[in-house]
């Protein structure tokens, strides 16, 4: 059985399992770093800092180009890893390294990312500019479900802004980030820029309590992100924390009934919905039997099985505690009086019988005081919640603590327009189940959904990793006593100046 990663306290370090999902069988064990562990790795970062600062804009976007060509070469590899340690279907796995590599490429534009502003003569003699500099050491604490996509949204554009990057990711899968690890080191980056820290809230603490880490990346679940943002803050660091999500679908009577429901079908249970941006609940406006018919054909025909097999439409979810977790709910809904129109429940696999499998699930009547519809579940469970009108939809969505996706199925343009605009969610899709914005946009919710203001990747994720400096700037002629507030033999202006007296 191998071992990840390594502690400086030897011995005495703590280690958690590693399973394989879908089996139900360990595979290794990764070593929990101790609060002296997180010390050590930020005090590297903090070292290498200064000289990574000071290195050109074109040395690292070459090594940025470098690394994304490494990534491009090695995704069957971090699929493959992907795979083994979460259980998603593999090509779901290349899908997630794709959209990962996706703010690399971003990050590579680095050099026009970071030009400053000027202005010439805001007053006689006097120029204006501003430049973006580097925080310092950034952290990651990243989830099990996306280990390779959701730290490259944090890394590259810190990196490439200047910054050193600490990675903490899950400790459920943490073989992917030990091969990003390798390949940004055959990229050519110097020691100590990126290092990865295995870990649980021990070195989760560790990090947001200690003073030479400058700004902090999370990704998870609401309450850990409330965490995160409130002890980071108080210790005086910039704190980006994206929390959990409870995604609607809206779908209106004039939606195309077959493209609907293959959209739902994807986004509630690709991944095993296992992700924030997954729809989770399907709000129907009008007679719902039709799209109810339509998602339960198709969601018995998918396949459920290991990953590694090509037959499989879906994986395991990631524990077994996490499956049976996902059971209790469908069991409430059940008990609640929902209908249960697809049951995900008790699913043995043939040759994987350990493995934490859990069926396509489609429950139908549900309400909106239900557990099922209240908390996010993220299991492959797609609830059903029947309304009269728009503005019923609008409002069930609004009420909802959180604020991440969301989406409108119809062929009308005023209907979409109006539920763009009138929703309070930070990420809206118009006949796009799952709106994630590509590289180049910013990701992030409203509300319960993210803590902080500042959105992950694209130009929030540039203004997130650099501080804003603005320059003010006099070159006088030699033997010219104008400025500097002198208005004639000893006398001094003291006003404070402006644009009429500079």
């Amino acid at each position: 059985m191998k071992q990840i990663g390594s502690s400086i306290d030897g011995a005495t370090a703590r280690t958690a399992p590693v399973f394989d999902p879908a089996t139900g069988m360990q595979t290794a064990e990764v070593v929990l770093a101790t609060g002296k562990d997180v010390d050590h790795a930020v005090d590297i970062a903090a070292e290498a800092f200064g000289s990574w600062r000071d290195t050109s804009l074109t040395a690292r976007s070459r090594i940025l180009f470098a690394f994304r060509e490494l990534a491009d070469r090695h995704r069957d590899d971090l699929a493959r890893s992907i795979t083994a340690e979460h259980g998603k279907v593999l090509d779901d796995a290349r899908g997630e390294v794709a959209r990962g590599i996706e703010v690399v490429e971003f990050a590579c534009g680095i050099p026009h990312l970071l030009k400053g502003e000027f202005s010439e003569d805001v007053s006689t003699g006097v120029d204006a500019s501003s430049i973006r500099q580097p925080l310092g050491v950034v952290a990651g604490i990243t989830p099990f479900n996306f280990p390779v996509m959701v730290p490259m949204w944090m890394y590259p554009v810190a990196i490439a802004c200047g910054n050193t990057f600490a990675l903490k990711p899950s400790e459920r899968d943490p073989s992917p980030s030990e091969l990003v690890a390798e390949l940004w080191r055959d990229a050519g980056l110097p020691d100590g820029v990126f290092s990865v820290v295995h870990g649980d809230a021990v070195a989760v603490d560790a990090l947001l309590d200690h003073p030479k880490v400058a700004a902090v990346s999370f990704v998870g679940s609401t309450p850990i992100a409330r965490h995160v943002f409130e002890r980071g803050h108080a210790s005086g660091k910039r704190v980006q924390a994206l929390g959990g999500a409870k995604n609607h679908a809206v779908v209106l009577p004039d939606a195309d009934l077959d493209s609907t429901a293959d959209a739902l079908i994807a986004a509630g249970f690709g991944s095993a919905g296992e992700r924030c941006m997954a729809i989770s609940a399907v709000v129907v406006v009008g007679d719902a039997d039709p799209l109810v018919d339509a998602v339960a054909e198709r969601a018995r025909s998918l396949v459920t099985g290991p990953g590694t097999d090509p037959s499989s439409d879906m994986g395991p979810l990631i524990t077994r505690v996490h499956r049976d977790r996902v059971a209790g709910y469908v069991d409430a809904a059940e008990s609640d009086g929902a209908d249960i129109v697809v049951d995900g429940r008790g699913l043995s696999i043939d040759g994987a019988e350990e493995g934490f499998f859990f069926g396509p699930t489609l429950v139908d009547r549900v309400g909106a005081e239900m557990s099922v519809y209240q908390d996010e579940i993220f299991g492959p469970v797609l609830s059903v919640l029947r309304v009269d009108s728009l503005d019923e939809a609008i409002a069930l969505v609004n009420a909802n603590p959180y604020g991440n996706g969301t989406a409108i199925f119809t062929a009308d343009g005023f209907a979409a327009r109006r539920f763009r605009r009138d929703v309070s969610v930070g990420m809206v899709g118009i006949n796009v189940a799952i709106p994630v914005p590509m590289a180049y946009y910013s990701f992030g919710g409203w509300k319960q959904s993210l803590f902080g203001d500042a959105h992950i990747h694209g130009m929030e994720g540039v203004r997130f990793n650099t501080r804003l400096k603005s320059i003010t700037t006099r070159w006088p002629e030699r033997g010219d006593s104008s400025h500097g507030g002198a208005t004639g033999p000893g006398r001094i202006d003291l006003h404070f100046p402006s644009g009429d007296n500079r």
